[in-house]
């Protein structure tokens, strides 16, 4: 479990998370949602451990962040993985080059063992024979897989992705969608997503995190999002043609 405590984080005279209070359950695919400036990015990279908050707390599995020695905290970051927006591929380097990397930096395993592992994770986001193959040369919902593998590699015990269906028709990030929650059950992490798809919301949304202006607004699932009357939840949302279209047919099976 994470949990999160009074979080508060400000740049200069900005004070961007305003007393953020949350957990984070093993096995869950939770979604952090928001609109520009709501914090969502900036509660993320405090989760990451990329920026340190000037108030509160966050607790991994009992440990608090606030307390961890530097090598404490190398040791966590060894437990996480990250799938950036827009993958973040190092376009210089293989496919097999790539996801190698955290294990090189983190892991004293032999080539032999790296590569076993590479061709492991390749293979658990279907992906066969790219080890040579340089980024530009697969697609872009390949590049969001391999970015996924990388991401795995280290056998994590939290996952966070930063809008992971950027850039992507909705054909393949439904793929997407529902390869990282196969792989949150699967190995049973705790698996954060900062995103503004809402179909991702309501296909994967097991807890969903609303942020309005460093707060958290609302809190609740892909299925209590359909009953809630909280108006900045509503505004939000209800742009999008499949929360109206999911919203209607859950009104009138529930009426």
């Amino acid at each position: 479990m994470i949990e999160v405590f009074e979080l508060v984080k400000s740049f200069d005279d900005n004070q961007v998370l305003k007393g953020v209070s949350t957990t984070f359950e093993k096995g869950d695919t939770s979604m952090i949602i928001g609109s520009s400036g709501s914090g969502k990015t900036v509660l993320l990279k405090c989760l990451l451990g990329l920026f340190e908050p000037d108030s509160g707390d966050i607790c991994y599995d009992g440990r608090h962040y606030s307390k961890m020695t530097t090598k404490e905290k190398r040791n966590l970051r060894k437990e996480i993985g990250m799938v950036f927006q827009g993958g973040a591929l190092f376009d210089s380097e293989t496919i097999q080059s790539n996801i190698m990397f955290p294990l090189k930096m983190f892991s004293d395993q032999s080539q032999e063992e790296m590569l076993d592992r590479v061709n492991f994770v390749l293979n658990r986001v279907n992906l066969e024979n790219v080890n040579e193959k340089f980024p530009a040369e697969i697609s872009g919902g390949m590049q969001k897989r391999v970015a996924i593998a990388r991401a795995i590699v280290m056998n994590p015990k939290y996952l966070f992705c930063d809008e992971p269906n950027s850039g992507l028709d909705p054909q393949t990030a439904i793929i997407i969608d529902n390869l990282i929650q196969e792989i949150t059950d699967e190995y049973e992490m705790i698996t954060i997503i900062n995103s503004h798809d809402m179909n991702s919301v309501m296909e994967i949304g097991e807890k969903i995190i609303f942020l309005k202006d460093g707060l958290k607004a609302w809190e609740g699932s892909y299925k209590t999002i359909f009953k809630t009357d909280n108006k900045a939840v509503t505004d939000f949302v209800y742009s999008s043609n499949l929360y109206k279209k999911v919203r209607e047919t859950y009104n009138k099976e529930n009426s």
